[in-house]
């Protein structure tokens, strides 16, 4: 028998308080999904006062679309307000309501887009998952910092279910209504830490920064199905393009997600086993249930179209995007550069660590690996940093970004090229040398006569 382990004595237990559980201080408001019970939360909201707290909730998982599937606000002043957008699609009223009031939102990239689309778009912004990233907070969810700041804890159970679903489950309401009930209160300490930190401007920075945000458009989306790395051939590679543009087609029609048609495996599969009846379609790895059967003609169609397409039209292994290779094809590619890029990383996370920052909030990666890349051309050091500035602001960067880095990153290109230089410089040597060597004594040119020399007679 295994040895059983010893019961902790009572002087080895750590008596810990227990962490009070949020509720909703004035109780769970019905959903407001008509004309006038929109036009009265409005009134309210104008009437408030302060930030007014956001959030949204879409169906990722279900739906195709980014679309909100149910806006909470809070304000003082005015309470929680659970807001079905669906019914309205455009919530201008709520827009003109806030006002320039500050928006605080919560990883404020994911909501921004959906809430743009029904006319809510901020004058001003906290997004608290931010200033948490700022302050160097190891987790910076929601439920972790008001646990860790507020000493509340914040259930997270409904958190990937179907918002599309109607009527809307009262717990679900609950779920959503919490995470806009201490937000105001989480934001006013967050940004007295930052001013603690002496980092209130940076978040300034990056918060107006944000009121632009716009999510990225990936260019051969294609590429990043899971299994790809398993594809062999450029005709295979082009079957998992067209499977994949047909899926997303269909999927983007029926407002569903992709994966819930056919999986990512069953692209791959497809693409390897080219079938070209019904039936040997529905034996590949994958094709099952209803999105497998009822499209099984245009999976077919797609696979067709990879088969009789041009050689020339293929997809290639590596896409030719217009930014630097990958950072592991550098040495082979330009040394140089990749000597720069390493004294870079080595400078980045040495100011990230000095001044208690995670590494790519000080500077993308992306940034980082385009300024080495394509680094100035001058190297004169006044007129490189310069040049370095001016680039990371092109880039994106923000001031307080530029200025933390931009010398570290101009020393880093001279730096790399130091070895190049010297090396220059001793070959330069050298062959003055070598000229000097190559005059004999005595016949060193003069502008003075030689001795001997005629006067001309």
């Amino acid at each position: 028998m295994a040895e059983q382990p010893e019961e902790p004595g009572n002087d080895d237990v750590e008596e810990t308080a227990p962490v009070e559980l949020l509720t909703l201080a004035d109780g769970l408001p019905p959903v407001i999904d008509t004309p006038d019970a929109l036009a009265a939360y409005c009134a309210a909201i104008a009437a408030g006062s302060g930030p007014v707290a956001i959030d949204a909730e879409r169906a990722s998982g279900y739906r195709y679309s980014n679309r909100a599937y149910l806006i909470q606000v809070k304000r003082d002043g005015a309470g929680i307000g659970l807001i079905d957008p669906i019914p309205f699609g455009d919530l201008t009223p709520l827009a003109d309501a806030i006002g320039d009031a500050e928006w605080i939102l919560h990883a404020a990239t994911q909501d921004l887009p959906c809430l743009a689309e029904v006319g809510l778009r901020p004058a001003a912004l906290f997004d608290t998952e931010l200033a948490g990233r700022l302050l160097n907070y190891p987790r910076v969810g929601l439920a972790t910092l008001v646990e860790v700041l507020l000493e509340r804890q914040l259930l997270k159970e409904h958190s990937a279910v179907d918002w599309s679903t109607r009527p809307l489950p009262e717990p679900w309401l609950e779920y959503a209504a919490l995470d806009v009930e201490v937000l105001v209160e989480l934001r006013n300490l967050l940004a007295a830490q930052l001013e603690e930190a002496g980092k209130a401007d940076w978040a300034r920075q990056e918060f107006e920064n944000l009121r632009g945000f716009e999510p990225t458009v990936r260019v051969d989306a294609w590429r990043r199905t899971s299994g790809l790395h398993k594809v062999r051939g450029r005709r295979t590679l082009g079957a998992v393009r067209s499977l994949w543009e047909t899926r997303d087609r269909i999927a983007q029609e029926r407002d569903v997600t992709p994966g819930r048609l056919i999986p990512d495996s069953a692209l791959v599969a497809a693409a390897t086993a080219m079938p070209t009846t019904r039936g040997a379609l529905m034996s590949t790895q994958g094709f099952h249930g209803r999105g497998a059967s009822r499209y099984a003609n245009e999976w077919l169609a797609a696979v067709k179209e990879a088969a009789e397409m041009p050689e020339d039209e293929l997809p290639t292994r590596v896409s030719h995007g217009d930014g630097p290779p990958a950072p592991r094809a550098w040495a082979d590619k330009d040394p140089v550069a990749a000597r720069r890029l390493d004294l870079a990383k080595v400078a980045i996370a040495k100011i990230a660590e000095e001044h208690s920052l995670p590494l790519e909030n000080l500077l993308t990666p992306d940034t980082l690996r385009r300024t080495m890349w394509t680094p100035p051309r001058t190297r004169e050091p006044v007129e490189l940093l310069e040049a370095v500035i001016d680039q990371l602001h092109a880039l994106g960067a923000r001031s307080w970004q530029v200025g933390l880095t931009a010398p570290a990153l101009s020393r880093a290109i001279l730096d790399a090229e130091a070895p190049k230089r010297q090396s220059r410089s001793r070959s330069s040597v050298a062959e003055e040398d070598a000229d000097d060597e190559a005059v004999p004594d005595g016949d060193v040119p003069s502008d003075e006569p030689s001795d001997g020399a005629s006067d001309g007679s």
